[in-house]
């Protein structure tokens, strides 16, 4: 009796695993720059790109009491974080009202000398914009809806289009204009959507992904 129950189970969970629907990670959207030429001026680019993987750095929570630990990072990683319908990331913590309460991730960042952030000499910061403007590019081939109220079409930005150009700025005591420089992406699909972030060989990928069934 007991060799026959188990071998119909068996057989039962045989077909149950030949006949479910397979689930496949779809990618809806990604995109891809080079850190070793943010800027003509190599000097330059090297600041901008620290200050890149800095933001990263405090968003995947490696920073420690605001002291970068910069042999961590600038290691190769590969971070992700998962929007629920509705969730929105914002690339700093002050936001527009119509965001409020929506806002489940930044980048914890607030972009200051006193973080850790590098000054290349005219600001403070430089090159987070580019990180911003990448993330734009990718959420917006997503198909995400994307709010980016200041665009950073005052300065070019290499490798990426005009139109997803992005000014982000932060300083204390002025949220309202903080807010007006700021990057908003928000999950409007029906179902979850995860953002990953890759850096390898000074490339890095922002890539959004949902799960479904083939």
């Amino acid at each position: 009796m007991f060799p026959s129950f188990f071998i119909t189970l068996s057989l039962l969970a045989s077909v149950a695993a030949t006949t479910l629907p397979a689930s496949v990670t779809h990618v809806l959207g990604g995109m891809q720059f080079s850190l070793a030429d943010r800027y003509p001026v190599q000097s330059v680019s090297d600041i901008f790109s620290d200050n890149i993987l800095l933001t990263l750095a405090y968003m995947r929570g490696i920073v420690k009491d605001d002291k970068p630990d910069w042999n961590m990072v600038k290691d190769p990683f590969i971070y992700s974080f998962v929007l629920q319908p509705g969730e929105v990331f914002a690339f700093h913590d002050s936001v527009l009202p119509e965001f409020a309460g929506k806002v489940v991730k930044t980048t914890n960042a607030h972009f200051g000398s006193q973080e850790g952030f590098k000054s290349d000499g005219w600001l403070v910061a430089d090159g987070v914009c580019h990180l911003a403007s990448l993330i734009n590019e990718a959420a917006v081939h997503a198909g995400l809806k994307v709010v980016a109220p200041t665009s950073h079409d005052f300065a070019a930005i290499p490798e990426i289009p005009r139109e997803y150009g992005t000014a982000i700025y932060y300083m204390p005591g002025s949220d309202t204009e903080n807010a007006q420089q700021n990057l908003y992406v928000q999950n409007t699909k029906d179902k979850p959507v995860t953002i990953t972030f890759d850096y390898k060989n000074n490339e890095l990928t922002v890539e959004v992904t949902q799960v479904g069934i083939n």
